[in-house]
């Protein structure tokens, strides 16, 4: 069964300035959460670019709608789906966190699709990968407390956001464990920024990242901005700014 995203398309209300903008948002989120309310939306509209909001398996107004394997393969071939069915032609991708993972794993693999590639808040590992799922069930089932602290913290952020279906984030969890995340495996060829905080415990491998487009002769660019962490860098005015000055370049 062929999986099928929720799509929002939103369109410029001022003469169209370039492709369409891709935004995948992060664990937890939704193209709302991660992109609308922190103005990125109304900020590419404002400058000419249609965009278009997915939510992930598991997230945004009605998580289980989707049908299909959410594994993140299957992800990425709905996303590409998603492009061609719109006749958008090729677009420019921007990803936050673990969405930053799916748009590396979709530039790569579609690079037919892709004109530019920003990543925020990106690694070279799976930000999921050391989630203790079992941990985690068992602590919504009975309150169990749980003792790894990264699980602890995911945990919270996930249940900080009143509409998150945490069962369903853990489906989402199992099928991302399911395709292990090998940066190295397939390289895009997009030129691609690379943005994080200083202060990002996730993004402290993101210089791994650089390294792997280098060595394929990718053109890229980073930014650290300074201060920020991995829940605040997305609201950066400057990460808007540089996204939409690398998008023209």
């Amino acid at each position: 069964m062929t999986l099928d995203l929720n799509l929002r398309v939103v369109r410029t209300n001022t003469e169209v300035s370039g492709p369409s903008v891709l935004f995948i948002h992060g664990f937890a989120s939704s193209g709302e959460l991660n992109w609308e309310r922190s103005r990125w939306l109304k900020y590419f509209t404002d400058s000419g670019r249609n965009v278009l909001l997915v939510d992930l398996p598991g997230h945004g107004e009605d998580p289980r709608r989707n049908e299909g394997s959410w594994a993140p393969s299957q992800i990425r071939q709905a996303l590409a789906a998603t492009v061609m069915d719109l006749d958008e032609g090729p677009v420019d991708v921007i990803g936050y966190s673990l969405g930053s993972r799916l748009a590396w794993e979709f530039a790569a693999f579609n690079p037919d699709l892709v004109e530019h590639l920003v990543m925020g808040g990106p690694g070279a590992g799976d930000p999921l990968a050391a989630f203790e799922i079992e941990q985690a069930k068992a602590h919504l089932a009975t309150g169990e407390p749980i003792n790894d602290d990264y699980t602890a913290t995911i945990m919270k952020i996930a249940s900080a956001e009143p509409s998150n279906d945490l069962s369903a984030l853990f489906e989402l969890i199992e099928a991302i464990k399911s395709e292990p995340y090998d940066p190295a495996a397939k390289v895009p060829s997009a030129p691609t920024l690379l943005v994080a905080g200083d202060q990002d415990d996730l993004a402290t491998t993101m210089p791994r990242l650089r390294r792997l487009l280098k060595d394929a002769g990718t053109t890229n660019e980073v930014l650290w901005l300074a201060g920020r962490n991995h829940a605040n860098a997305v609201t950066s005015r400057e990460f808007k700014e540089k996204a939409l000055e690398f998008l023209k370049g």
